[in-house]
């Protein structure tokens, strides 16, 4: 079964399944206002009615594991940067919402290939860091999807020097702005997180080609990829300063998440998936390739159609 014809035939299931519930509502309704006509009704301010009927309320799950649109928001990894070609965009390959068959991007997964292009949006930007997430959400949210993808993080990490990264009191509070913006516009979109890749270990699978090298020397991700080669006590140091910095970020992302019940992450899948070579761009050995993006997509879908209690 084709990608289409699967998420079309889960689209007539859950059109079904909501014409149920609109008759198993109404039925409530009509049942709620005969038994109000035979006896005294409950005052605003009286104690919420307990018994099966309520418990069944509040066990019913908040996540829908087949939203019908998809927003995404982030960074250069969001937009393909150096998927396609050198120190460019590729949004087309893009693991949240790219129309590549060659990726098969959450979107497409999610709604299949025509669905996902009238009903995607990528507002991701390159070089974007978590304090650019507010005026994303903010912009993706006038879509009102269903779903939010964010990845950001990484060029909070990245940048000319450790003392320059964004402070981890920062990053929670720019992270918690962008949430409560989203959920001003748009309170029951549901929101999936992605962990910051292991920037240390695309380090050590990149630093093997020359060309990589030479182009991180044009200033991706200096914190990290600055003095390649060097193995010293300092450069050491360095890396272990940034690679604990992502660690401390995705903790954030954990904690704040799990505060809103129509947000979940990826418990941590994209920061432990070992990119190799064949996932990395053949450009600047860092960023994901088409198949990195791919290896993204498959991540995301996994955590977004979970079934979880």
């Amino acid at each position: 079964m084709g990608l289409g014809t699967e998420r079309g035939t889960r689209r007539v299931r859950r059109r079904r399944s909501r014409t149920a519930l609109v008759v198993r509502t109404a039925a409530a309704l009509t049942a709620a206002v005969v038994g109000v006509t035979g006896c005294d009704a409950v005052g605003g301010d009286s104690p919420a009615p307990s018994g099966s009927a309520s418990k069944r309320a509040e066990a019913a799950p908040v996540w829908d594991t087949s939203p019908e649109s998809v927003a995404a928001v982030g960074d250069s990894i969001t937009r393909g940067f150096d998927a396609c070609t050198v120190l460019s965009d590729c949004p087309e390959v893009s693991w949240a919402t790219g129309s590549s068959t060659k990726v098969d991007s959450l979107a497409v997964r999610l709604l299949g290939r025509a669905e996902a292009a009238e009903h995607s949006w990528n507002y991701a930007v390159t070089g974007a860091r978590m304090a650019d997430l507010t005026g994303q959400m903010t912009r993706a949210a006038a879509r009102k999807p269903e779903l939010v993808a964010v990845m950001v993080g990484a060029n909070d990490a990245c940048r000319a020097t450790t003392s320059a990264m964004t402070s981890v009191a920062d990053f929670r509070a720019q992270f918690r702005e962008a949430m409560g913006a989203l959920r001003e516009k748009l309170p029951k979109a549901q929101v999936y997180v992605a962990s910051i890749p292991d920037l240390k270990r695309l380090w050590s699978q990149g630093r093997t080609n020359p060309l990589g090298k030479q182009v991180w020397k044009l200033g991706i991700c200096p914190s990290m990829l600055g003095d390649a080669d060097a193995l010293d006590a300092a450069a050491t140091l360095r890396r272990n300063t940034v690679r604990d910095r992502v660690a401390d970020y995705n903790e954030v992302l954990r904690e704040v998440c799990a505060k809103d019940r129509r947000c979940r992450t990826d418990d941590g899948a994209v920061h432990a998936f070992r990119f190799g070579t064949d996932q990395l761009s053949r450009w600047d050995w860092f960023h994901p390739s088409v198949d990195g993006q791919a290896r993204l997509a498959e991540i995301a879908y996994r955590a977004v159609t979970a079934k979880r209690p």
